[in-house]
Parts: C-alpha cells; sequence; structure tokens
C-alpha cells in the first residue's frame, strides 16, 4: 500500500465530515509526525439503524471533497470491502495489512469515542493492532484509570493530544440545513456544495445557501 512508517486512520460515519474532524486529523499528523492520515468512513455504522445515514457513496464524495486540498491527507475506502457492520477491529485488521512490514498504525478518534470503548468489539484485540489517539476536549473527563481496569493495556496505548475546542457535530449540520441555517464555517464550501447539489438532509430551498 506505501512505504511510511507512521501513518493514522480515522474512522467516522461521516455524515458529513466537518471542520472539528479536519482539525483533529491535522494536529495528530502534526504532534506524532503521521507520513499521512487516512480517512475510512464507515460502510454500516453498527451503532446507527440502517437508513439513518447517508449512502456510503456520498459520504466518500464529501470526504473527497474535504481533503483533497491536503496531500497529507487520503481516502481508504477499506470498509466497502469487509464484512457489514462495520466494526473498527476489523476495519484495523485488515487496513493493516495493507501496510508495509514495520509502519506504525494510529488509529484517530474523539474522547466521546474512547469513554465508550468498553462497548465496543473487541476492544482488547483493537489495542494489539495499533496506538489509540484520542483527540482531548475541554470540560470533557474520561476516568482512564477506570477504563484500564476493565481494558488493560489501554493507558499504555493511548496517545493523548490537545486540539482546539470546535463544537461541530454531524447531527446538528444536518439539522441546521434542514431549517434552512447557515453552515459554511463549520464545514468546508466544497461539501455545503455538494450537500445542496445532492439535496442530502432536506434542507429548506434556499434559504440556508451561504454567502
Amino acid at each position: 500500500m506505501d512505504n511510511e512508517r507512521r501513518v493514522g486512520l480515522f474512522g467516522g460515519t461521516f455524515d458529513p465530515i466537518h471542520y472539528g474532524h479536519l482539525v483533529i486529523a491535522g494536529d495528530a499528523r502534526a504532534y506524532l509526525g503521521l507520513d499521512r492520515v487516512y480517512f475510512a468512513p464507515a460502510f454500516q455504522p453498527p451503532h446507527k439503524p440502517r437508513g439513518s445515514y447517508s449512502a456510503f457513496d456520498h459520504r466518500v464524495s464529501m470526504v473527497e471533497l474535504a481533503i483533497k486540498s491536503n496531500p497529507r491527507f487520503a481516502l481508504s475506502l477499506i470498509e466497502s470491502r469487509l464484512p457489514v457492520p462495520s466494526y473498527t477491529v476489523d476495519t484495523v485488521r485488515a487496513f493493516r495489512q495493507e501496510l508495509s512490514a514495520g509502519t506504525a498504525l494510529y488509529f484517530i478518534m474523539g474522547m466521546d469515542s474512547l469513554a465508550d470503548i468498553l462497548s465496543w468489539h473487541k476492544p482488547d484485540e483493537l489495542l494489539q493492532l495499533c496506538r489509540i489517539v484520542v483527540a482531548e476536549r475541554a470540560g470533557y473527563q474520561v476516568d482512564i484509570a477506570f477504563l484500564e481496569s476493565k481494558l488493560p493495556g489501554l493507558r499504555e496505548s493511548l496517545e493523548l493530544i490537545d486540539t482546539p475546542e470546535l463544537s461541530i457535530s454531524s447531527t446538528d449540520l444536518q439539522r441546521r440545513i434542514r431549517q434552512g441555517l447557515p453552515v459554511r464555517y463549520q464545514l468546508p464550501v466544497r461539501v455545503e456544495q455538494y450537500i445542496r447539489r445532492q439535496n442530502l438532509y432536506g434542507q429548506k430551498g434556499e434559504a440556508g445557501t451561504a454567502r
């Protein structure tokens, strides 16, 4: 796949991808000296009911538009080739198999995801496959000692990075678009234009067009 020594993998629904995602990926790359960060849209997220998220092709297109100007960012379609639902441990295992020997793999997530890691499918195996990069959030506390007591080895695997606080959520962006509210400064303009061309999220006519 490549000859890079340090690679980041950032999984998520990305429905839609926004500046919060891009800031986390950029800081992870800078803090950890990653050669490249791969964005891997979930094909069928196990934590969301089917039909509650946009089609995979739409989410892939939005990621492509969001990252095209950054040569250190890349798209991975790994989940489209795996059985569903898309469990993180299966994605990371398959992605690692495509990397050249000796490449260090870092899986990137938010603090909210770390808080739920005990409910993930085979979290102990995940720790054996990669290091866990967590973007810290001001005012959001996770009891790492408790998680470590339930998931030995977690603390040693963690890389905590301090990122700017951008309170942007994909769910809220969908709501704002449906209500015709502006979203221009929360996600890339190309992504917003795609959303409006494809009429995603049931937006209200032209009321929310950014200027």
